[in-house]
Order: C-alpha cells, then structure tokens, then sequence
C-alpha cells in the first residue's frame, strides 16, 4: 500500500481526535481495575504475542504462499493491535481501559518480538539472514502520540468537567464510526488497483488470519468466564493488527514492497470485520455482566 495524505496526515491526525474521544469516557478507576483482574490482560496477551505468529505461520502452508508473500503474513501477525483495535472496541462498547492497555503493552513488546520473527521467517522462507532494527525510540513515541498522549487528554477532560465528558460521549461515538467508514473508503479508492490485483492470492489467507483470530480470542474469552465488554475487547484485540506497521517494516526497513502486499489486504479484511462488530455490539445497551 502506498502512502500518502491519508494514511500520512488524515488518518493520525484523525485517530488522535478519536482516542480523545475515548479518554472521555474513561477514569484512572478503569485501569485500576484491569490490574487488579489482569487474567483478561494475560489473556490477550497470549493471544497477540503467541498464538498470532503461530497461525500466521500456519497459514503460509495452508494457503500454499510464495516466500516473499509468506514472509509478509508473518510480520503481519507478529504485529501488536494498534490505535484502529481501540477505535472498534471503542464503537463496540468493549473495555476501553483493557483495550488500550494491551495496544500499550503489545506495541512496546513487540518493538523486541518483530526483528526476531521477521529475522527466522526471511531465514526459512527465503534462505537468508537479513538483520531487522525498528527505530525504538522513534516507534515508541509514535505509540504514545497516537495512543496514550490523546488518552490522557480526554481523561483529564473528564476530570475537569464532567458533564461535558458525558454530554460529549455519544457525538464522538457517532463521529468516531463516520470517521471509519470514511477512512475504509479513502484507504479502499486510493490503492484499487494494487488491491484487486493482489487480492485473489492473498484475500483468502489474510481474511483467514483475521476471522480465525478473532474467533479463537472471542471463544477463549467466553470459556475463562470475561463479561461481554472484555470478551468484545479480547476478540478485537486478537483478531485487528497494525497493518501501518507492517507496511512500515516492509518498505522502509526491509526495503522489500512485495513483503508488505499482505498487510495492505488485510487492512481491509480488517476494517469490514471490525465494521460489523461495531454496528452489531455498538448498538446495544451497555450491560453489567
């Protein structure tokens, strides 16, 4: 996928105002809460850094993909949440406080689990043995401006004035998913060409990846007893990667275009899935479980 305004300027600036959003509906009790019950985070956890990589690695065979192709669904997998898991568990009405606490933990973690995976997938697809450094510093302060520096403005919004925090909540909800759908759009119109060509090869391996994912982490969350809003988190958070950060790796540090094509259709595999569970868990009533 290419860059450009949108995926450059538009879309962080509008996933900034987003997770403003979401800091308005959250208190620092949210995230006292997860880590006094951190089985969910432990949960997710595993289910991001471990079981992720394995059935990415899984479907390179199954779908029978080239090395480059399958080198790229790996890296894919090896990819933390990201700021578009918040936005859907946001519109979803899951556990925002969980949510981004496991988008915090993965993308710090795997900042160190990327290179590895990506070092052993070029050595076993391809045969070779080409180093991998992400920017640290850089890649972190990415993750917290678009992550927790917007977070932390909405909440101590919240706690300067909470009336209009409340007042303020449903508007950004709406706005948040007509943000989506416009993105969805942009992102679709601006890489036609290189999506269609691609996507007879990779739509049944990405769109796999992604509904599997997301099933597993729903149906494990359910068994270990999570309520609903963190079985709705857990379930996003397992099945939406960032996508961005692929493309990111591929193109600009592995300098290789073709390894972050798989990357490029799940975005959208992503963004329909992550669609219908906003317009299905969104329009529900909010349930203590």
């Amino acid at each position: 996928m290419e860059s450009s305004i949108l995926t450059t300027v538009i879309l962080p600036a509008s996933l900034f105002i987003i997770m403003i959003g979401m800091g308005l509906s959250l208190t620092l009790e949210d995230f006292r809460r997860v880590v006094r019950f951190p089985g969910a985070v432990t949960l997710g956890l595993f289910n991001q850094l471990i079981l992720l990589p394995l059935i990415g690695f899984g479907l390179c065979y199954v779908f029978a993909l080239s090395p480059f192709l399958a080198v790229g669904l790996l890296l894919l997998a090896a990819c933390p949440g990201g700021a578009t898991s918040n936005l859907i568990s946001y519109v979803a009405k899951g556990d925002i406080a969980l949510s981004v606490t496991l988008t915090a933990i993965s993308s710090t973690v795997t900042i160190f689990t990327i290179p590895l995976i990506v070092h052993w997938g070029l050595a076993h697809f391809l045969g070779e043995s080409r180093p991998v450094e992400l920017p640290i510093l850089e890649t972190m302060g990415q993750i917290f401006g678009i992550t927790a520096l917007p977070v932390s403005i909405g909440m101590l919004v919240r706690s300067r004035n909470l009336p209009f925090a409340q007042r303020m909540e449903r508007p950004m909800r709406i706005a948040s998913t007509v943000i989506f759908v416009l993105i969805l759009a942009g992102i679709v119109v601006a890489n036609w060409q290189i999506l269609l060509d691609a996507l007879p090869v990779l739509g049944p391996a990405t769109f796999a990846l992604n509904l599997i994912t997301m099933g597993l982490g729903w149906g494990v969350a359910r068994i270990f007893g999570l309520n609903l809003a963190q079985s709705i988190t857990i379930a996003i958070e397992s099945g939406i990667q960032n996508g961005t950060l692929a493309i990111v790796v591929a193109s600009s540090i592995l300098f290789l275009p073709e390894v972050s094509l798989p990357a490029a259709i799940y975005s959208i595999a992503m963004f329909l899935s992550g669609g219908v569970l906003m317009w299905w868990f969104g329009r529900r009533e909010i349930e203590v479980d």
